[in-house]
Order: C-alpha cells, then sequence, then structure tokens
C-alpha cells in the first residue's frame, strides 16, 4: 500500500508548528525512514498516518484513499506500529500482548494464541517464551515481542517509531538485522523514524532528511544522498567530510585500503575487471 502526504501541517494547542505543508510519496513494499534530530516532526509525521495525531490542514491517502474518512479506531487496529521500548502491557503475557489486537478484531482466543506463537518464530523467539510477562525478558526480547505485536495487525503497512532506541548498541545491531531480514520476508510498507544516520542508510530503500517543522531537505537512497548531498545542511547531517564516510586510499605493502578520517582502515580496496 502507497501512502502520500499532501501538503500536510500540524499545529499543537500550544501554538508549536511542529509541520509546516509537508508533502511525500511513499512507495508499496518499500521501507521508507524519516530520519532527523529530535523536534524536526518526524514522529508527528508517523501518528498522523495511523491518526494517532489529526493534521491541522492537508491530506493523508492510502492507496488513494483519504484517511479522514476512514474510522480512527479501526485504521488504528489495521495497521502495525511498533514503539520505543516496545510499550508491552506488564500484566499481559507475551502470547496475550502479541493477541491484543487480533483479539480486539474479533478473532477467536485459541486462533489468536496460535498466530501469536506463530509471530514468536517469525520474529526469532522461542515459543516457550509465550507465558512469560515483559519484565521477564531482557530489552532485546521484548523489542522482538513489540515487533511480533506489529505483525499481528496483519496490514501491509508496519509503522516503527524509534523502535530500538532504547536497547545496547549489539542488541540494537541484532534487530536491525532481523528488520531486515523481515522485510525481504514479508514485502510491507515500512515508515521508519529514527535520528540515527547510520541505521537509516541500513535500513531504508527511501530516506528522507528532515529539519525542524519537518521540513524535508533531501529524499532518495541511501547511495544517492550520499554520493551527492542536496545541501551543506545534508552534508554535515550525514557526516560526509568526517567520521566513518570520509574514506580515503591508503597504499600498502599488501595493497590498497580504505582508511576512514581518523586513519583506522575500513576496509579492502578490490579491483575488479569488467
Amino acid at each position: 500500500m502507497s501512502i502520500e502526504f499532501r501538503d500536510v501541517s500540524k499545529r499543537f494547542g500550544d501554538g508549536t508548528l511542529a509541520v509546516a505543508g509537508f508533502s511525500l510519496s511513499i512507495p508499496s513494499h518499500k521501507t521508507t525512514v524519516l530520519v532527523g534530530s529530535s523536534g524536526c516532526g518526524k514522529t508527528t509525521l508517523l501518528r498522523m498516518i495511523n491518526r494517532l495525531v489529526e493534521p491541522t490542514s492537508g491530506e493523508i491517502t492510502i492507496d488513494g484513499d483519504s484517511i479522514a474518512q476512514r474510522d480512527a479506531v479501526q485504521l488504528r487496529r489495521s495497521i502495525g506500529y511498533v514503539l520505543q521500548n516496545a510499550g508491552l502491557l506488564p500484566h499481559f503475557t507475551v502470547a496475550d500482548n502479541v493477541a491484543t489486537v487480533p483479539r480486539l478484531k474479533g478473532v477467536a482466543k485459541d486462533r489468536a494464541r496460535q498466530r501469536a506463537l506463530e509471530l514468536l518464530d517469525v520474529v526469532g523467539l522461542d515459543r516457550s517464551l509465550a507465558d512469560r510477562y515483559p519484565g521477564q525478558l531482557s530489552g532485546g526480547q521484548q523489542q522482538r515481542v513489540g515487533v511480533a505485536r506489529g505483525l499481528a495487525a496483519d496490514s501491509d503497512i508496519l509503522l516503527m517509531d524509534e523502535p530500538f532506541g532504547a536497547v545496547d548498541p549489539i542488541v540494537r545491531r541484532e534487530l536491525q538485522a532481523e528488520t531486515i531480514r523481515l522485510q525481504r520476508d514479508l514485502d510491507k510498507t515500512v515508515v521508519f523514524v529514527t535520528h540515527d544516520i547510520d541505521e537509516a542508510f541500513l535500513l531504508g530503500d527511501q530516506v528522507v532528511i528532515l529539519r525542524e517543522g519537518a521540513h524535508i531537505e533531501q529524499v532518495g537512497s541511501p547511495s544517492a544522498i550520499i554520493e551527492s548531498p542536496a545541501n551543506a545542511f545534508v552534508a554535515d547531517f550525514i557526516g560526509a567530510e568526517r567520521g566513518s564516510r570520509a574514506l580515503s586510499i591508503k597504499k600498502t605493502a599488501g595493497g590498497s585500503v580504505l582508511v576512514d578520517a581518523a586513519g583506522r582502515t575500513q576496509g579492502v580496496l578490490v579491483e575488479r575487471s569488467t
């Protein structure tokens, strides 16, 4: 399912203009990542897709149909949503957390539990965890349960709001790899929010770099943005002239290697015949 923002703005009751005239096409069956610093409006944009936040003006459509014409509760139940810190219900078991949306949609308890067990398989969790409570799980396990619950909506759309921001770097890398695998297997329309440009480039087919007011600085594939930053803001944001992306060639006795701005070797340069 494709998603379209058409000149969307959001002004909150305190006068804050979080989103100003935002327009974007989000293609079907791809991962679009909204990336920017805190306060740039990326989470507000995400929450407008499932009407947890209502736009002040403009229109959002899914496959050409305005979401304003749909019942908000039914819309939310039809879209997968994964939160930072998992957002699990602490007094529900793992299986019951995953089965929450199917049960709200009228699926029988036994069938909803069976689907929850199947989804634990999908996200790489052992079924023996099904009757544990969130407090008995590690942070990484909780996040996987959160992803399973998002998938339980059985929707073509999955919204992910900084889902890995609260776990340690090693677990985060594992969850990122799992997300790539899931998208390859399930082929959903994913909208992912992060402030981490490396995570954006790793996960995104389409990356949208935002600044205050959800102003779009650049939209494109990771390769296109790295190869041709639109302006100085983007170049600075992605670290085009510093850090791990500022690579140069160093000649060694064993051949040519790539080094970063700190002089650390990042890879070996291999010449391929055409």
